[in-house]
């Protein structure tokens, strides 16, 4: 009588290839991910250092909160707040990657409260576009309208929040004096950017939107 066979079965190789297929996935995702945060961390440095200063206060005039703009409304919450971020911490420890300054000098000088708000910026402008977009599709005005007023609160007044305040301590000056010398200034170039990165943002969102959520694994 025949004996049963007893050999072992051969494993399917099935489940390995998933396997691979799933490592490859996110091996992938973390490299655009990070490509992303470096692009528009070296954008935000490049726009840094279109600095005009201005005699009566030391807080110059820049392209810094356009490329906040830009990095959360384009790259969602997440991946916004992280290139800014990455930019602070590295100017923190001593590289000269805001208009050409960093160290601790730099980021608790009179402007450290606006570079302090720059990854929180990035962060909320970020959500507001994430939910705005989340189904791609043409922008409608609706969108407009909720981009706009989320640039003005999260790109501009936040700012101002964070930074008159701070200003004011360091200079050693009056709250009026800060608005003065570090707020009225410059909204209406504020306001400006904040037009550009809203076009900018409703005009390309959609088309990243698809490459955005492959990367979130959503």
């Amino acid at each position: 009588m025949s004996q049963p066979d007893r050999s072992p079965s051969t494993p399917s190789a099935e489940p390995k290839a998933g396997a691979i297929v799933v490592r490859q996935n996110a091996a992938s995702a973390w490299i655009g991910k990070t490509v992303f945060t470096a692009l528009f961390a070296a954008l935000f440095i490049a726009f840094s250092y279109v600095s005009i200063p201005l005699g009566f206060t030391s807080v110059p005039i820049t392209l810094q909160t356009l490329a906040v703009m830009l990095a959360g409304g384009l790259l969602g919450a997440r991946l916004g707040f992280s290139s800014i971020a990455l930019v602070v911490l590295l100017a923190a420890a001593g590289l000269p990657l805001l208009h050409g300054r960093g160290g601790l000098a730099t980021v608790f000088g009179p402007t450290g409260g606006f570079i302090w708000m720059f990854p929180f910026q990035a962060l909320f402008i970020g959500m507001t576009a994430d939910r705005l977009f989340r189904k791609g599709g043409k922008p409608t005005t609706r969108t407009y309208v909720i981009l706009i007023v989320s640039i003005l609160l999260f790109g501009i007044a936040l700012s101002y929040v964070g930074g008159v305040p701070w200003y004011a301590y360091k200079a050693h000056v009056s709250l009026h004096a800060a608005l003065v010398g570090a707020c009225y200034p410059f909204l209406p170039g504020d306001l400006v950017k904040g037009a550009a990165a809203a076009m900018i943002v409703a005009a390309l969102r959609p088309a990243l939107s698809g490459t955005l959520r492959r990367l979130s694994g959503r």
